[in-house]
């Protein structure tokens, strides 16, 4: 006869294993434990990363805030204790986001910078080599971008045209947005397939930027619908435009675009500042000015 084997104890086998896991649990639980309780589980994110957009939401809304009271109660007569009540922030909470009204303005030429750059992307990278079509769409898309602020720009315009302001688009305060802008007038020409002198490749965007301000001070003053009368300028001035640059790579021609972008560069402030108080404005003299 063979002899049977013993049946299994199952029982004992599963509470063996169970206690197999709970050991592993527990020693599980020790090493979690055991670990620095400055410790991050992988992929957790900062505070500072988790508060930046709770951040920029308010950021956002303070400037929201504030364009929307300068339309209502006019630039003048808007206070940071306003814009911080309408908002529903603290005054202290206002003015660490934005030191002052001017910098809430700077904030407004930063989002109009980077709404116009957005908008034009298309044109700049979508393969149009014409230089008026690029001129033109540059152009368009800044009024495009605007117009929503057109109501009250004249109220900014009041404040930046002073040369001494720091809201005006030449002082230092606002070399951001206007890098930006050159940056864009930069890349117009770059992608086009007119050829430009390299001495005139710092020169030839700085001046479409100024042609832009002079556009600008053309459309703040302009009251036909839907900024009519400024597209129609933009539709003559493009072609006009790019004529010129194509002509400036001949040699006899480059002494009279320097020439040119000294002259704008030296005068465009102060004709802006004539401009916006209806009565002239004694230029600050130049050391390299004879008398």
């Amino acid at each position: 006869m063979k002899e049977e084997k013993p049946a299994e104890d199952k029982s004992t086998e599963g509470t063996s294993a169970e206690g197999k896991s709970a050991e592993g649990k527990s020693a599980e639980s020790k090493s979690a434990e055991a670990k620095p309780t400055g410790s991050k589980p992988t992929g957790s994110k900062s505070a500072d990363e988790k508060k930046a957009p709770k951040s920029e939401q308010t950021r956002t809304l303070i400037l929201e805030t504030a364009l929307r009271l300068f339309k209502e109660r006019g630039y003048d007569k808007t206070t940071m204790r306003a814009i911080a009540q309408e908002a529903g922030v603290s005054v202290g909470n206002a003015y660490y986001y934005f030191s002052s009204k001017e910098h809430l303005v700077q904030g407004f030429y930063d989002r109009i910078a980077e709404e116009h750059q957005a908008a034009v992307e298309p044109i700049l990278t979508g393969g149009e080599k014409d230089l008026t079509a690029r001129i033109r769409g540059v152009y368009l898309g800044w009024l495009d971008i605007a117009e929503p602020y057109h109501e009250f720009a004249s109220q900014f315009f009041k404040n930046a045209a002073d040369p001494d302001s720091p809201l005006s688009p030449f002082s230092p305060e606002s070399e951001g947005p206007r890098e930006a802008a050159i940056e864009v007038h930069r890349r117009v020409i770059s992608g086009a397939s007119v050829k430009v002198d390299p001495e005139l490749a710092e020169a030839l965007p700085r001046l479409l930027w100024l042609q832009q301000m002079g556009l600008v001070l053309f459309w703040v003053y302009d009251r036909s619908e839907n900024a009519e009368n400024s597209r129609r300028l933009v539709e003559r001035l493009a072609p006009v435009t790019a004529r010129a640059i194509s002509l400036s790579r001949f040699r006899i021609l480059r002494p009279l675009v320097k020439e040119t972008h000294e002259l704008l560069s030296d005068f465009m402030p102060t004709a802006a500042g004539m401009a916006a108080s209806g009565k002239p404005k004694r230029a600050t003299p130049k050391p390299s000015d004879k008398p």
